[in-house]
């Protein structure tokens, strides 16, 4: 009887790490989502994502394929080459308008097959161009807790008004000023003494956290959200 047992445990180990490897071979082979994020600037939260899906693309089932900006001497470029990620740039002043522009834009990505538009400091409003095409697909972050403050300078607007209380909002993109449903909020308190440096300096730093865990958790569809503002 013990030698029964003894054998029974062993095969019983062995097909359990069998289906432990098919189980991780298959996880391994499905078809990651490929991101294009568009940014205009030094590229802190490209960085923030880039390195949060690249440590774990099986937990994300994404990979970042492509950079997309629109400003050829943005830092955001040297991060991504600095990555291993292509990037393509598109300067607005050779074309006769936004919709021709995004045009290209919209091209190169259907040659590269990208799946999700994450915007990071992407300094253009989209136009129907890639709206339609990404439709529930392109996501944005702002630093203030939306409806209030959106636009550009909303750290300043913050303090400006004397709020005590900011944060982040990660939302899907349409076709108004920062008013796609939200994903993810997160608040920042504003200190006494706060300057725009130190307040965006925490803002940044929420930023580069709740971004990459929205961006996973939307892609595995495990994140809805809320109702549009009217």
């Amino acid at each position: 009887m013990s030698i029964k047992h003894d054998m029974t445990d062993g095969i019983t180990g062995t097909a359990g790490a069998v289906c432990e490897d098919k189980a991780r071979s298959e996880a391994s082979s499905q078809k990651l989502a490929r991101i294009a994020i568009f940014a205009s600037g030094s590229g802190s939260n490209f960085q923030a994502l880039a390195d949060a899906i690249s440590q774990e693309p099986e937990a994300y089932q994404a990979e970042v394929a492509l950079v997309v900006c629109d400003k050829p001497s943005a830092y955001v470029i040297e991060r991504a080459k600095a990555a291993g990620i292509d990037t393509a740039i598109f300067q607005p002043k050779q074309y006769e308008n936004r919709a021709a522009y995004e045009r290209d834009v919209l091209a190169r990505l259907q040659a590269e097959n990208i799946d999700w538009i994450v915007l990071a400091g992407y300094m253009r409003i989209v136009t129907p161009v890639l709206l339609a095409a990404y439709a529930g697909r392109m996501l944005n972050i702002h630093p203030s807790l939306l409806p209030a403050f959106p636009g550009l300078h909303a750290i300043k607007q913050a303090l400006d008004y004397g709020v005590r209380v900011t944060g982040v909002t990660v939302h899907l993109v349409d076709e108004g000023m920062d008013t796609g449903p939200i994903l993810a909020q997160r608040a920042v308190v504003i200190e006494d003494g706060d300057t725009e440096d130190t307040l965006a300096e925490r803002i940044h730093a929420v930023e580069h956290e709740l971004y990459p865990q929205v961006v996973k958790e939307l892609i595995q569809g495990r994140l809805q959200p809320s109702q549009p503002r009217g």
